[in-house]
């Protein structure tokens, strides 16, 4: 143990100055009202996409479900945290069009751009993403006629 940590004992964290959330503090909620079970959680790690300013969310994907095309009104910034997220773009549903973006993978989601995303069928786990950006994001399919998310 170097001698620093012996000579400065720890103290505690000022909430004020630095926050912390442990993986186990998550409380991991559907993503969508509706959504099938297991298919896609999201957590709100700091702000909200729906009130103005930045905001961090952690979205997980079960494997064999994926969104329907839609957009939002603002960018959003998306590192791969674990699993393989298969993403694309573009209006038309293609599953299997999607290309793998494996952990510490980075994907910008363009504002005004159709694009989809989740796990395929076959993924040995679930995909886990952090995605920033300025909110409100204005979620919007592009096609309202059909299910937001969809099996893959």
């Amino acid at each position: 143990m170097p001698a620093a940590l012996l000579v400065h004992p720890a103290h505690a964290i000022d909430p004020a100055q630095t926050q912390v959330i442990l993986p186990d503090q998550y409380q991991w909620k559907p993503a969508l009202p509706g959504a099938p079970a297991q298919s896609v959680e999201t957590v709100p790690v700091f702000g909200a996409t729906d009130k103005p300013g930045p905001y961090v969310v952690l979205v997980k994907w079960h494997p064999g479900y994926m969104s329907a095309p839609h957009t939002y009104v603002t960018d959003r910034l998306c590192f791969v945290i674990s699993g393989i997220w298969w993403v694309n773009s573009g209006e038309n549903f293609e599953p299997e069009a999607t290309v793998p973006v494996p952990a510490g993978g980075f994907v910008r989601r363009v504002a005004h751009t159709p694009h989809y995303d989740g796990v395929k069928k076959d993924g040995k786990e679930p995909a886990v993403i952090g995605i920033f950006g300025q909110a409100p994001i204005e979620f919007k399919l592009t096609d309202p006629t059909k299910p937001p998310i969809r099996e893959a």
